[in-house]
């Protein structure tokens, strides 16, 4: 039996060398790319091809986008000035009062993850907005599956790409296109 084993492995050594004498195919020598790993890009959001019925939720929106693109760049000062931005927008509407609240906490906190956590709001609030409000173009909404521990969290975006505010340059690609908003 032992012999047979013996017998078996040196027949498999015998086949897995002779593959190795084959006359192997030359290649050319991959192209080396340097990756400078301190290097951050910055995400700029895609210009809005939409056209909206109302200017003031048109600009609304804008300050939407920009609270979202600081957001995807985890710049807590960039989201802040945003959001106060948004907050004028928001009043020049006549927003519930909760939404206006969770503006005004992204406008007050230097704390990039509670942003995240007010943005939430904020994204439900402005897809509501946007019923009925377009007169062309395309809004996308988008969705994150492992935002807030897998609780999962939306945001709207100008374009299909999908650049992810909940997690910025850690998942920035992470998130589907859920629905389209015309």
């Amino acid at each position: 039996m032992k012999l047979t084993y013996f017998l078996s492995a040196a027949a498999l050594l015998l086949v897995l060398g002779s593959c190795g004498n084959e006359t192997k195919k030359t290649t050319e020598e991959p192209e080396v790319v340097t990756v400078d790993v301190n290097e951050t890009k910055e995400y700029a959001a895609a210009e809005t091809k939409a056209s909206f019925k109302d200017d003031k939720i048109a600009g609304a929106f804008d300050k939407y986008i920009e609270v979202k693109t600081a957001l995807v760049n985890t710049d807590a000062g960039t989201t802040s000035k945003a959001a106060s931005q948004l907050v004028t927008a928001f009043s020049e509407i006549g927003v519930e009062e909760e939404v206006m609240e969770a503006a005004r906490m992204i406008a007050e906190t230097d704390d990039v993850e509670a942003q995240r956590i007010a943005f939430v709001d904020v994204t439900a609030a402005m897809e509501a907005m946007l019923d009925g409000a377009l007169e062309s173009g395309t809004i996308y909404k988008q969705f994150c599956p492992m935002a807030f521990d897998f609780e999962g969290a939306y945001w709207l975006s100008n374009s299909k790409e999908i650049y992810n505010p909940y997690f910025g340059d850690k998942m920035l690609r992470c998130g589907k296109v859920d629905s389209e908003i015309k």
